[in-house]
């Protein structure tokens, strides 16, 4: 009997072990960094490049010309920069671009629409221009595709030829009132050709300030309407070519929740295989934005090749020196912060390393730290100059989040993370697009909403709310 019992209570411990073991790997998971590459120090250590990559002149709607604008990048230190004007696929800066028809109205202004000489040109991209000491790398190819509308509606385009985009206005022909998209340019059907179009031209794409088309600073409950995320969500999953959404853009004046609205579509993506590239860009259409939300590329190299696989790989940061406090959901801010044109370092990541189930970062200029996982903050904790880690172990839950990122607060304005992904060796879903077709109902109301006629009668009833 005892030697029955001495068995049975061994069997038992052994199945209890393995269950634990199997439980363990059931629930395992590794965490996908995208700067999982970058050399951090060293002698091959990867410079820190800052740039923007979505900006204008007055060869569309800005008050400044361009050499001035240009100038006023390289005299703030910025390393790359893409000139993204509405409908005018950007040009080396010392070449015009194209004369898109309804941008007459700047000579009629007494603007200039002008560019810089070879001299300055080759000056400012070599750094020999009041002998800064470094380059500014000319990015070409980049256009805000959609021109004259009403919603907001913007798609950046980037790398695209020089004969292509121009006066580019939303629509993209070969759509009709049973597939809107083609057919209509204003708010989704816009949204929806700019990036079919850039897909079919091979370039890269991401959706500007979508918190602009929402109207979601007097409505933030929008960023999170399962509606919303959807739309977004599924044109993210159908045109692989587009990378992303500003998630921080100018002084974030009507753009507060596109952070949140980042969250969100991660998590409706990443099931899928696919995540979602936050950017940050100043839109400048005065000189004083051009110290507003830009980006710090990790790169071997300052180069136009290295920006776009950086832009894919997403291997850089986030910045904002002008964000207002949110009043809503518990991420970022509580106060608002505006330093543009001040002299305060802007808080920023110097090394961001995965050991296991732990993140490492460290910071310069931050006071505090925010973890975020699945829209939510998980931990928060004062930002100093030792490594701040992160241990996935002591959270409960962990093992079922899809994804981290990080931010840092300091009195130069904050900084993003892009999203370190948990892969937990799920098999992805499939994306049918045929499986997420409006119905005819949902058609109708696309193509009405994607009329001039419609938005000009939201823009007067906006006027007189």
């Amino acid at each position: 009997m005892k030697k029955l019992l001495c068995l049975a209570v061994s069997i038992a411990m052994v199945l209890g072990v393995c269950g634990g073991f199997s439980a363990s790997a059931a629930s395992d998971y590794t965490i996908v960094s995208p700067y999982e590459d970058v050399v951090w120090s060293g002698d091959n250590a990867w410079g820190a490049y800052r740039g923007v990559l979505h900006s204008h002149t007055t060869w569309s709607d800005a008050d400044v010309d361009l050499p001035e604008m240009v100038k006023e990048y390289y005299s703030l230190g910025y390393d790359f920069l893409a000139n993204s004007d509405h409908a005018v696929t950007g040009v080396e800066w010392n070449k015009e671009p194209e004369l898109v028809t309804p941008y007459w109205y700047q000579y009629l202004l007494g603007n200039k629409m002008s560019v810089l000489t070879d001299e300055e040109y080759e000056a400012i991209t070599s750094g020999t221009y009041e002998n800064r000491g470094y380059g500014m790398t000319c990015i070409t190819g980049a256009n805000e595709l959609n021109h004259l509308t009403l919603s907001k509606n913007h798609v950046n385009g980037y790398f695209l030829p020089s004969d292509v985009g121009n006066g580019m206005a939303g629509y993209y022909p070969g759509g009709n009132i049973a597939d809107p998209a083609g057919y209509v340019g204003e708010n989704e059907a816009g949204i929806e050709n700019a990036l079919r179009f850039v897909e079919d031209n091979g370039a890269l794409s991401h959706i500007n300030h979508p918190g602009d088309v929402l109207d979601s600073n007097a409505h933030p409950e929008v960023v999170t309407d399962p509606e919303t995320v959807s739309f977004y969500g599924n044109l993210l999953l159908k045109y692989k070519s587009c990378l992303g959404i500003e998630a921080l853009n100018e002084v974030n004046s009507v753009t507060r929740y596109d952070r949140v609205l980042w969250d969100q579509l991660l998590m409706y993506c990443l099931p899928y295989g696919r995540t979602v590239i936050g950017f940050s860009n100043t839109d400048a259409h005065s000189l004083l934005n051009c110290d507003s939300s830009f980006s710090v590329f990790m790169m071997k190299e300052n180069t136009q090749e290295e920006v776009k696989k950086t832009m894919q790989s997403g291997a850089f940061f986030c910045v904002s020196k002008c964000l207002p406090g949110n009043d809503v959901y518990e991420i970022g801010p509580k106060e608002d912060i505006d330093v543009r044109g001040k002299n305060i370092p802007y808080p920023m990541f110097n090394s961001v390393e995965v050991d296991g189930h732990k993140v490492s970062v460290t910071v310069e200029n931050a006071k505090e730290i925010q973890w975020i996982a699945d829209g939510k903050i998980i931990m928060k904790c004062e930002a100093g100059n030792d490594p701040i880690v992160l241990d996935l172990d002591t959270i409960e839950g962990s093992e079922d989040f899809k994804y981290i990122r990080a931010e840092i607060l300091g009195e130069g304005g904050i900084c993003l993370t892009q999203a370190l992904i948990i892969d937990n060796g799920t098999e992805p879903l499939t994306f049918n697009a045929e499986e997420h077709k409006p119905s005819f109902a949902e058609k109708l109301m696309i193509f009405l909403r994607g009329t001039k006629i419609y938005n000009i009668i939201v823009e007067i009833i906006r006027a007189f709310r």
